[in-house]
Formats: C-alpha cells, sequence, structure tokens
C-alpha cells in the first residue's frame, strides 16, 4: 500500500474535512442517531449508498489522473465531474461535495504539485467534487485506483463518526471500535468498484463512467436540505 494512501485519509490532513459531518449532525438534531447503535446503523447506510458511489467516482479520477490527458484534457475532467454531479441529488450535498474538493485542491496542490491537479483546477473553477479531487490527488501520490477507492469508502463514515463523537460526547473508544468492525464493509465496498479500466479513449471512458454506481441515498439528501436551513450548525454539511 502506497504510504501517500495515509497522508490523504488522515483526518488532520489541513483540507477542511473536519468541517463536515457528512449528515451526522442533521441526523443527531432529529433524534435519529443518539447512541452508538444509532451512529452503526447510520453509518452502514451511508457506507452502502453514499460511500459506494464516491468510491466509485474516486477510482474514476484516479484513472484518469494517471493518463497522459490528465494534464491537459479539461473536457474530461468536466464529463466525470458530470456523473458525479448527476449522482448528487441534493443542491445542498452539491455544494458541500464541490468545497471540499475545491480545498482538497488547494492544499494538495501544495503538498503534491502536478500539471493533473492544475487542470482539473482550471477546468472547475467552480470546485471539482470531493471524490474527483480525492481521486485526482491519489493519482498523482502514485496511488492505484482501488487505493483511491478504499481511501474514499474509509472517509465515507470516519467523517460521520468523529462527528457524532463531537456532538453526542460518545466514547471515542467506542466509536473506533465500531469502525474496526465496519472495515471488512469498508473493503468490500472498495473492491466492488471497477478498476483497471485501461482506459485511454474518450468513448471508452465515456462508457465506463456511465456504467459507475449510482446508489440513491434520499435519506441523506433530505437531512442535507434540512441542515442547510438549520438557525444553529456546528458543521457545513
Amino acid at each position: 500500500m502506497n504510504a501517500a494512501l495515509l497522508l490523504l485519509a488522515d483526518s488532520r490532513l489541513p483540507a477542511g474535512g473536519h468541517g463536515h459531518s457528512g449528515g451526522a449532525e442533521e441526523a443527531v438534531r432529529i433524534g435519529a442517531i443518539r447512541d452508538l447503535a444509532g451512529l452503526a446503523a447510520f453509518l452502514r447506510g451511508r457506507l452502502a449508498t453514499a460511500g459506494l458511489v464516491t468510491a466509485a467516482l474516486a477510482a474514476a479520477a484516479c484513472d484518469l489522473g494517471a493518463s497522459p490527458a490528465a494534464a491537459t484534457g479539461r473536457s474530461e475532467w468536466t464529463r466525470l465531474d458530470a456523473e458525479a454531479d448527476a449522482r448528487i441529488s441534493s443542491p445542498a450535498q452539491r455544494e458541500a461535495s464541490r468545497t471540499q474538493g475545491r480545498l482538497l485542491l488547494r492544499t494538495s496542490r501544495r503538498i503534491w504539485p502536478s500539471p493533473v491537479l492544475d487542470t482539473l483546477a482550471g477546468a472547475l473553477p467552480q470546485g471539482a467534487h470531493h471524490p474527483l479531487a480525492l481521486g485526482a490527488v491519489a493519482a498523482v501520490a502514485g496511488c492505484s485506483p482501488a487505493e483511491a477507492a478504499l481511501a474514499a469508502a474509509y472517509t465515507s463514515v470516519t467523517g460521520p463518526a468523529t462527528a457524532a463523537v463531537r456532538l453526542l460526547g460518545l466514547d471515542p473508544v467506542a466509536v473506533h471500535r465500531l469502525l474496526a468492525d465496519l472495515a471488512p464493509a469498508v473493503e468490500r465496498a472498495a473492491a466492488t468498484v471497477p478498476t483497471g479500466w485501461e482506459a485511454r479513449g474518450e468513448a471508452r471512458w465515456e462508457a465506463c463512467w456511465e456504467a459507475l454506481p449510482a446508489h440513491a441515498s434520499p435519506a441523506l439528501d433530505l437531512l442535507a436540505e434540512h441542515h442547510i436551513r438549520a438557525d444553529m450548525r456546528l458543521f457545513v454539511s
């Protein structure tokens, strides 16, 4: 495993991830998460839907990021970004995803300077969706698409878990035990993502991208839309 993968998955990476709860804050507010059992159910549902989709998009972005076209072909990035946009129903979630992607790219361009990241940032000045930024950075850092998928699946549950500790005062050791129990599911989610496409032509890429998972998560969509309208918020999302 590439050591850079650990840096990308580290919550201490100064890319704004600590400011997002992935829906956990609103779930706590409405009582959907009250304790460890509620958090476990929330994380399993999130992993099976949004987590799987983000893992697939990160793998696709990593595959594209490792290609010669990635450093100059803005159109490929905008097409993949459109696939990501189509898989996020909630406007609030779309905005949160782009905010996280923009911050991750800004940080990563200083850590791993690369024409690939410059091209991605220039192609999507409004902010690339977070899984695209994560996959592109993973490629530049020397990670494989499978590793990018694993990092995306992992962060899809660790972010909300950390937020729940802060929101409910849960025992952090117990929450990490919960995450340890989830580890096999995280690995399975990442392993289901198609990788090794060896796609080098635009038509081939588009065919792969259209076949990416598009698991809906209407509960997360509703949480995001209610959260953005809340009078008091500790987290951006």
